[in-house]
């Protein structure tokens, strides 16, 4: 098969020939004297870098459209891979397997809320997917402990954002959607992990996270603890504006949450 840059060349230089030769013996038989062949091959130049324009705008746009579809396609292909590598991770923390998965939907459809849109929402379904990749590197007698964890337990668990920053950072794909897995643990007052990170010195995309984590956790039974009612979620989530969460965050949460909450179970992620 051509390459489409062979292809491409191809084409001009088939064009430009035939466009020589044809427009040569053209004017030869149409024109005698030298001014006027003079002017018809001036003209016919000119003619000629119109059309051999347009004819590239018209292979090179073709081109990108086929570079396009296959930079899709393996987006795409990526993305799948991140959605069951995370299930697989979200079922070892004996969780259901889709947690991940619910908060990815809801936290793109609150960022989209916020006004944020393309890339920026590409990278927050990213991060969001990826947020507790680092707990791989968490023994599970400290990950799936039934009951409280006790001091040097947690220390070790607080790890897991620096765990995944290290892991995602050499991955040029993943390195935009580094702020929620490192930063969604971060608290408005100040009193979250790894960096205590206070207000607006905590990623948007990390504050906007950190209010759909929180949310749906409550509503699952984890090893830990029993699943809370929703209306018991939703409350303490309120309660929770201008001291772990972010007020403005909290207050769009609220006002649109039953969109919200149906986007948890929409097939699409991105």
């Amino acid at each position: 098969m051509i390459k489409p840059y062979y292809r491409t060349v191809f084409i001009y230089l088939l064009f430009a020939s035939l466009w020589i030769y044809f427009s040569d013996s053209i004017v030869a038989i149409l024109f005698r004297s030298t001014d006027a062949i003079i002017l018809a091959q001036s003209l016919k130049g000119f003619a000629f870098v119109g059309c051999t324009s347009i004819l590239l705008l018209l292979l090179v746009r073709s081109d990108l459209r086929r570079i396009e579809q296959v930079n899709h396609k393996l987006r795409k292909s990526y993305d799948q891979t991140l959605q069951g590598w995370v299930q697989v991770m979200d079922i070892r923390h004996n969780e259901t397997g889709v947690h991940s998965l619910r908060v990815t939907r809801m936290t793109v459809k609150l960022a989209s809320l916020m006004g944020l849109a393309g890339d920026d929402l590409t990278h927050i379904a990213r991060g969001a997917l990826m947020h507790d990749t680092g707990k791989v590197g968490i023994p599970d007698a400290v990950l799936i402990k039934p009951g409280r964890l006790d001091a040097n337990e947690l220390k070790i668990m607080q790890q897991h954002p620096v765990i995944a920053r290290d892991l995602m950072q050499d991955i040029e794909f993943l390195k935009p959607s580094i702020d929620i897995p490192y930063s969604h643990h971060e608290r408005w007052d100040g009193s979250g992990y790894p960096e205590g990170l206070k207000g607006a010195a905590i990623p948007m995309a990390a504050r906007l996270f950190a209010v759909i984590d929180v949310y749906d956790a409550l509503l699952e039974e984890r090893v830990y603890k029993k699943a809370w009612p929703e209306d018991k979620a939703v409350r303490y989530i309120d309660e929770q504006a201008g001291i772990l969460f972010d007020p403005q965050v909290v207050k769009l949460f609220l006002d649109h949450y039953q969109e919200i909450k149906v986007a948890a179970n929409q097939p699409s992620l991105f």
